[in-house]
């Protein structure tokens, strides 16, 4: 399984590395868990920068790309020179976007009348865009999800987890990275959130 995880410019660390730091528990399965970028490299909204390890394209092929967040999220949202490069497949492929991310998926038309979540800063732009926010945590439709809130991603990724492997599988990952003494309680509530969407 190839996933990409859109990383942009000014890109907030929690929603790019704790949704690939929790799928990457699969990679003894097969998993090829990307960060994918615009560019060779992005500086963080905290001043830390990575190397891209696809570029922005690798997303266009891959089972599942998740859009994070970040500082730049709305002016990337308004740059065709990054979304034109963009050919995804609801059809074919997992979507999901954590806070910000959220409005790149509705200004790329893949919500559809699919209402989402958000992070509070980015809600007024996905109301504009012509979203309806929900208020809470995680919500999923078909092969579409969003999350709002930095430590959601954990939601995107049980998703993801569930939906291409399988709950099992899921819970082994949360487990893994759940805080000991609160494993089994993570486990159950992550699984709770997502349960009902796949």
């Amino acid at each position: 399984m190839n996933i990409a995880i859109l990383t942009f410019e000014g890109f907030n660390e929690l929603d790019s590395f704790i949704a690939a730091s929790i799928m990457n528990r699969m990679k003894e399965f097969g998993w090829n868990v990307q960060i994918t970028c615009p560019s060779e490299s992005v500086t963080s909204m905290n001043g830390v920068t990575v190397m891209a390890q696809q570029p922005l394209e690798f997303a266009n092929s891959a089972d599942a790309v998740l859009f994070g967040s970040g500082l730049q999220t709305r002016d990337v949202s308004k740059d065709p020179r990054i979304l034109n490069r963009l050919s995804l497949n609801p059809d074919k492929q997992l979507i999901g976007g954590q806070c910000s991310g959220t409005l790149l998926l509705s200004v790329l038309g893949l919500l559809n009348d699919i209402p989402a979540c958000t992070d509070l800063t980015t809600k007024p732009w996905v109301i504009e865009s012509g979203v309806e926010v929900l208020n809470q945590p995680f919500f999923a439709k078909g092969n579409i999800a969003t999350a709002g809130g930095c430590l959601a991603s954990q939601y995107l990724a049980t998703w993801v987890i569930s939906k291409l492997a399988d709950k099992v599988a899921a819970e082994a990952a949360i487990h893994y990275v759940a805080p000991v003494g609160e494993k089994d309680e993570t486990v159950k509530h992550c699984l709770s959130v997502v349960s009902k969407y796949l």
